[in-house]
């Protein structure tokens, strides 16, 4: 749980607000029913400055007669990455009568920009609304003070309760259950389906989806790469050739051959010989890969969360909590624990793990290992005696010294210090990084909110940008841009980096510094379904046109044109589905009237012909489609315009073509 008691524009009247609040606990505070007699009014969902997942802003009236669930949340949080199965299994149980609305107050500057936390909707996989409240507006109406808080809202628009931190199913479950059926026996619950405009329906399939880390083995010509949100784990040779396979794409924690095993969003990986660990982040698991034999075993962890402070246990009999990375050195596999805020250790042979470094406590405090603490790391990597890793949540890269048993920091300051400053010593600030790697000594940093590679001396505590130009993009070439790396590799001279919200490899040349996308070749992408053709999406563009004057009795040919961003091309793989709607006096032909084109070429043409009465009519094009790089890498997106165009058909003025025009925009 991520506290901001230290923020200087929470106000005294904000901390009494939330103090009444949160008078009502979840386990150990008052009962609903006295919670309820208090009948506090929920403050306005006002002051967001975008809305996603939903095609317009909610208000209080659109719930009423729903319970509500406020999720005060920030992406980076792992905290509040624990509480989404919750969520989904409550919206799962409770489909028709809870609403759960995600608040999203960011923590880091990166994290206010709606189109990044749209990256993380998709890439957590969330199906509820959530408001960007990049100001802090509702946060500071409802008195919200840590990462998550959870606030309950009866039917009639009252507060229930309200909570912080994670673990809360049980109590929640009941409570929402109680409410429901105490509203029901008043008549005040609606049941009828909030509207939602999801914004996965606005992705299409890529080859890779936000992968998390990479490790390039130049001996063996292979690469690893950790394919995240298709639960699996690529292998393929250095130039992208897809070699094998492993996972069968469902979420799951099933072990067995590369097609039977399953994952669940993994995240760092580990190489020794013909063996592959992987951190199996999302199932709490450690997975081995016999590279020879093609078989997944789970060697540690119980597919459960871990509590907080655990002191670890044995192979599959204990839990683990949240492994993000890993690196091996002499049969011990050391762990990013990022959910404990520790460094764990894992003997191979004996398959004893147990906290190595950290107390457990979140912070950035240098010392003996038991007495450090650690804020999330999420990437680790080996030097000689010391092992590297990022500490996320503090900005920091820091380091574990194996000799001296203590943890030292060599860039970074606190939880809430945090930018995009090179530099030397205390004047260097990092965004959030989740991925370093040593290379002759040099520690190189996935600066992942500033969008950067950088690269540290750590013994003369000097770090200066390495690649991309701090903005959020894809471009290749001199001056590149990535989308939030979290993972690096390097082999024969080159770097190798997981380009998450990319969903790409990009490839760093060492010397040159160019940069370009990896080509992954020899792996079949399923297409999403086409949208279907009776309607098109909550998320179309509605474009009223000028009334067009056509001659009677003429041969019309309709050309319609997607000005598509530079360096993409309407997806060959996928169809291009249109409907065309006519009045009086227009004949298209059936074939022509709702059709889906395979392998779709820019301007689409659609015949028609005019009769030869002399009238007013209107003409309705529906057009959904696929779009991607010219290189078919990285992601796919998914499109959808509705032109309306009134028609005047005549004899003498009329004209024989129509040319429609659509500049697509990238989400």
């Amino acid at each position: 749980m991520k506290n901001i008691r230290s923020f200087s524009w929470l106000s005294p009247q904000t901390m009494v607000v939330f103090i009444l609040l949160c008078a009502f606990f979840f386990p150990g505070g008052m009962s609903l029913v006295s919670a309820q007699k208090k009948r506090m009014p929920a403050p306005e969902l006002a002051g967001g400055t975008a809305w996603l997942n939903v095609s317009k802003p909610l208000t209080l009236a659109d719930l009423k007669g729903k319970v509500v669930l406020l999720d005060f949340w920030t992406y980076c949080c792992i905290n509040c990455m624990h509480i989404i199965p919750d969520l989904k299994k409550l919206e799962a149980k409770y489909p028709r009568e809870l609403v759960i609305i995600g608040v999203h107050s960011a923590k880091f500057e990166n994290e206010r920009d709606a189109d990044n936390i749209r990256q993380a909707i998709l890439r957590y996989e969330i199906e509820h609304p959530v408001v960007n409240d990049s100001n802090f507006t509702i946060w500071q109406a409802y008195g919200a003070r840590a990462w998550p808080t959870l606030v309950l809202i009866d039917p009639e628009g009252y507060i229930a309760g309200s909570d912080t931190g994670e673990g809360h199913y049980e109590i929640l479950d009941k409570l929402i259950g109680q409410l429901i059926s105490d509203s029901r026996s008043k008549n005040l619950i609606n049941e009828a389906p909030l509207p939602l405009s999801l914004e996965k329906y606005k992705l299409g399939t890529s080859p890779l989806s936000f992968p998390g880390k990479v490790l390039a083995d130049g001996t063996s010509n292979r690469l690893f790469i950790a394919d995240s949100n298709h639960n699996r784990i690529m292998i393929t040779n250095l130039e992208g050739d897809v070699l094998d396979t492993v996972g069968n794409g469902e979420e799951g924690k099933n072990d067995g051959t590369f097609t039977e095993a399953n994952f669940h969003h993994p995240q760092g990986i580990a190489l020794d010989g013909d063996y592959l660990y992987v951190a199996d982040t999302e199932n709490h698991l450690i997975r081995k890969l016999d590279l020879k034999a093609k078989t997944v075993k789970t060697i540690a962890g119980t597919g459960n969360q871990a509590g907080f402070m655990d002191t670890g246990g044995m192979g599959t009999f204990s839990p683990l909590n949240s492994p993000w990375d890993l690196v091996f050195l002499k049969g011990q596999l050391y762990i990013a624990m990022a959910g404990a805020h520790q460094i764990w250790v894992m003997d191979l042979g004996t398959t004893v793990f147990q906290p190595f470094a950290g107390s457990g406590k979140e912070g950035r405090i240098d010392g003996p290992l038991d007495k450090a603490t650690l804020a999330q790391p999420s990437g680790i990597t080996l030097s000689g005696s010391r092992l590297y890793f990022a500490d996320s949540e503090v900005s920091s890269v820091r380091y574990v010294d194996l000799d001296k048993k203590e943890v030292k920091t060599i860039v970074g300051k606190d939880l809430f210090v945090f930018g995009d400053v090179d530099g030397q010593g205390d004047e260097v600030r990092l965004q959030h990084p989740l991925g370093v790697l040593n290379h002759n000594g040099l520690i190189y940093i996935a600066d992942t909110y500033n969008h950067k590679i950088k690269v540290l001396n750590p013994f003369g505590k000097t770090c200066r940008t390495f690649s991309g130009n701090g903005k959020a993009g894809h471009i290749d070439g001199k001056d590149p841009q990535f989308y939030e790396p979290g993972g690096l590799s390097i082999a024969n001279n080159k770097l190798y980096v997981a380009d998450t919200n990319n969903h790409a490899i990009r490839v760093v040349d060492m010397k040159t510094r160019e940069a370009s996308t990896l080509q992954i070749k020899g792996l079949k992408t399923e297409v999403s379904k086409a949208i279907p053709q009776a309607e098109m999406p909550p998320f179309a563009k509605f474009l009223d046109l000028p009334l067009k004057t056509l001659k009677t009795d003429a041969d019309i040919q309709l050309l319609v044109n997607m000005n598509l961003p530079k360096g993409y091309h309407l997806n060959p793989n996928a169809p291009l589905v249109y409907t065309v709607e006519a009045g009086t006096g227009i004949l298209i032909e059936q074939g022509h009237r709702q059709s889906g084109l395979e392998k779709p070429e820019l301007p689409i043409k659609i015949p028609f012909k005019t009769g030869s009465e002399v009238l007013s009519t209107d003409l309705k094009i529906s057009m959904s489609f696929y779009y991607c790089r010219e290189d078919n890498q990285g992601a796919c997106f998914i499109d959808a315009v509705v032109w309306r165009l009134p028609i005047k058909i005549d004899k003498d003025t009329g004209d024989t073509a129509v040319t429609l025009d659509y500049d697509v925009k990238l989400p």
